[in-house]
């Protein structure tokens, strides 16, 4: 690459960053243009065509920026993972890894699309194989305790998170994955312990905290109900009407309209909570369509109260109370009859949130598509079932601690449940 090239390349990452897609393609062009060639840039533009909805266009960029580098396991799993949500076809996902070389970051991406897809048991194969070459490989153990869990193999699931933590014994997430295995082994004693000192190296660690929160709740310590249970925790509130409409059903209307538009896919994204839908692929809160700006400033004043009504203290939600935040990403959720969110948490945030657009009329009866908070979205013996549900409402935002075990009940019927969700971090 000459200078300029170098310089197109960083203005088209830092453009597509900020989710200027077609401000990024541009660049990349003139990257090009200028006798550029790199996989990485290949990678940058396939992102921004991808992030226009330019699909085809988007996996030749793909497939450009792998012909350059045969093992560049970034644009794999992306690649992959278009492939997947356009098809919901895992034999298209895969095609190309099929083809690539044998590497442990390609077997990661290989393990990761396979039980993203839900093939877990050919994930922990891929998995196996390249643990018997590099045994002492951390990313691959973590992963190999991850299918294990899936798998409902405790043991396995405990052996890989051990040596995992023996080969990077600082690692938090090697700890969080033992914790997962004590809990699933009904280990809950040990499973506190570690998961307590884990929470004091990394203490504004969501996963952490969810973990320490479970194996609070599974031994009857009574830290777990001010940790997950105080009401001022979660909120819910009716948005008001944006200007320039009449009313909010109008307004919901025109925003569902304004997302449909978005979620032009047919499988869910890898490594999501979403099973039988779709999640869009930009964020939203850096979107210019007019009625989606008009959401995130309605957003403002229920956000703004949520934090003011939390107060001050020293728990890991109020000891980081600064008066003000900031949106650390933004998206829609279309889930279809039958679907549902795995129960989850976000580990990149403070505050996380549920917002809803248009409900099936199944809400009516409890608790279809209801809002549930606090089964463990890992495995535990015993298990753990919701200690509250929410139903939720058009033009209805729930706020609750991004560490709060959440999920989607399933639904019957014939609508979708079209939502939108945003992560907050203190500022």
């Amino acid at each position: 690459m000459t200078r300029s090239a170098v310089a197109e390349h960083n203005l088209a990452a830092r453009l597509g960053d900020a989710g200027d897609f077609a401000g990024a393609v541009a660049a990349c062009a003139r990257a090009f243009a200028a006798g550029g060639n790199a996989p990485e840039t290949h990678l940058v533009q396939a992102r921004a065509l991808q992030g226009l909805h330019r699909l085809d266009e988007a996996e030749a960029a793909f497939a450009a920026a792998i012909a350059r580098r045969p093992d560049y396991a970034v644009a794999h799993r992306d690649w992959a993972q278009l492939r997947w949500m356009r098809s919901a076809d895992a034999r298209t996902a895969m095609a190309p890894l099929d083809r690539a070389p044998d590497t442990p970051e390609l077997a990661l991406v290989r393990a990761t699309v396979l039980s993203g897809v839900g093939d877990v048991t050919r994930a922990a194969q891929v998995l196996d194989r390249a643990l018997a070459r590099a045994p002492g490989n951390v990313a691959l153990r973590l992963a190999a305790a991850g299918v294990a869990g899936q798998m409902g193999r405790g043991a396995a699931q405990l052996d890989h998170a051990t040596e995992a933590l023996r080969a990077a014994p600082a690692s938090i997430e090697a700890a969080r994955a033992a914790v997962e295995a004590l809990l699933h082994l009904g280990r809950i004693g040990e499973a506190a312990a570690l998961a307590e000192r884990v929470v004091a190296a990394a203490p504004e660690d969501q996963a952490a905290i969810a973990l320490m929160a479970t194996a609070w709740r599974l031994t009857g310590d009574a830290r777990h109900a001010a940790l997950c249970e105080d009401a001022a925790l979660v909120s819910t509130a009716i948005v008001a009407t944006p200007p320039g409409w009449p009313n909010l059903p109008a307004y919901l209307r025109d925003l569902a309209e304004a997302l449909a538009a978005l979620h032009a896919w047919r499988a869910h994204p890898l490594e999501q909570s979403i099973r039988h839908g779709s999640q869009t692929q930009v964020d939203l809160s850096k979107v210019d369509t007019p009625v989606i700006a008009a959401l995130f400033a309605a957003f403002d004043a229920p956000i703004r109260a949520h934090v003011a009504a939390l107060g001050r203290g020293d728990d890991p939600v109020r000891r980081r109370v600064r008066g003000g935040y900031a949106i650390a990403g933004a998206w829609s959720v279309r889930l279809m009859p039958g679907g549902f969110h795995t129960d989850h948490i976000h580990p990149a945030g403070w505050l996380s949130s549920a917002f809803y657009v248009a409900l099936p009329d199944a809400v009516a009866t409890p608790p279809q598509g209801w809002l549930a908070f606090g089964r463990s979205g890992v495995p535990t013996v015993p298990t753990l079932a919701p200690f509250r549900h929410v139903r939720p409402e058009p033009g209805m935002l729930a706020l609750f601690p991004s560490y709060l075990w959440h999920g989607t009940e399933p639904f019957t019927g014939d609508a979708p449940r079209l939502t939108v969700a945003f992560d907050l971090v203190p500022a």
